[in-house]
């Protein structure tokens, strides 16, 4: 159980380490084009409307994956032996 739950933590860690990292390479690289999008601002509308995601989500489909994971081989293990 020490195994799993070490497993556990460095896993989250590396999860949201890799997350925070693709998305500033992503931010860097990013070069947007003033033109078009200023010729497509005449159309949008004036309101404002802002909604929110949830980052729970992800992160527990990523742990329920690693959880998953980590018992597999213990349990393909176990079958091949008998």
């Amino acid at each position: 159980m020490k195994k799993f739950i070490v497993f556990s933590i460095s896993f989250l860690v590396l999860f949201v380490a890799f997350q925070v990292i693709s998305g500033y390479f992503i931010t860097l690289f990013y070069t947007p084009d003033m033109t078009d999008a200023w010729s497509q601002s005449g159309s949008l509308s004036s309101n404002v409307v802002i909604k929110g995601s949830s980052t729970f989500s992800p992160i527990l489909l990523a742990m329920l994956a690693a959880t998953i994971a980590y018992f597999s081989p213990k349990i393909f293990i176990k079958k091949s032996s008998n």
